[in-house]
């Protein structure tokens, strides 16, 4: 009878909080991995996509906010957008060696320091080689760090946009002051979903989407291009 009662009580606790989420199987056992055994599944699983959508939403404790969307090979091409609470963004397409590059008014605005009041948005892109590109000029360059890093423990069940998962808090002592959760995914493949910083000065949520689907990425249409390729601006 104990026996008996043992196996119902288990098959409740599965129940109550989703057998997929909690890595309940059969209605008794539990998954045994540890944190950071789940966290090297999901970033092996990550580094063998092929295509991703990565969705950023970054908040700081004073200043304007940031958001992005990349769609992206991983590798060498992408679409991606970054939007600023003051009303700048700015588009790339990068396809290999080309980069295809279309700030709006407001980004030009904002970083020439003068207003154009009055001036029609501009829907020109900017033609140059991806070679050009360097760190700190806000464009992507298609890949994503899928590194393990710092200290996970296991956190509760949750769900992402529909979607089972476990949520793993890290700690690294490089980052002071500030927590990660991760969420992977616990039916299907062991997808990161999810991605939270918490900090005192800003808060970032990243989340994955769209894996492995049919990526799309051309270029714009010839008549909407300004060619600057060998100019060496």
């Amino acid at each position: 009878m104990r026996k008996i009662s043992a196996v119902v009580t288990a098959t409740a606790a599965c129940l109550a909080l989703g057998a997929a989420a909690t890595g309940c199987s059969g209605g008794a056992a539990t998954d045994e991995r540890s944190a950071g055994q789940l966290l090297d599944d999901a970033y092996r699983t990550m580094k063998s996509l092929k295509s991703v959508t990565v969705d950023g939403d970054t908040t700081p404790a004073h200043g304007k906010s940031l958001t992005s969307h990349l769609t992206t090979d991983l590798r060498t091409t992408c679409a991606f957008k970054s939007s600023m609470g003051s009303g700048a963004a700015l588009e790339q397409i990068r396809i290999k060696e080309t980069d295809y590059i279309r700030p709006n008014r407001a980004y030009l605005d904002q970083w020439s320091g003068r207003k154009t009041t009055g001036a029609a948005e501009q829907g020109r892109w900017i033609k140059k080689p991806s070679s050009e590109s360097v760190p700190g000029d806000g464009l992507s360059d298609c890949t994503w760090p899928f590194t393990v890093f710092g200290r996970a423990k296991k956190g509760g069940p949750a769900s992402v946009d529909g979607r089972r998962a476990i949520a793993l808090v890290v700690t690294d002592e490089k980052v002071e002051d500030g927590t990660y959760t991760l969420y992977v995914a616990t039916e299907g493949k062991p997808y990161l979903l999810k991605v939270d910083y918490k900090g005192p000065d800003f808060r970032t949520t990243t989340t994955f989407s769209a894996f492995d689907e049919p990526l799309e990425v051309k270029p714009p249409a010839e008549d909407e291009v300004l060619d600057l390729s060998g100019t060496g601006d």
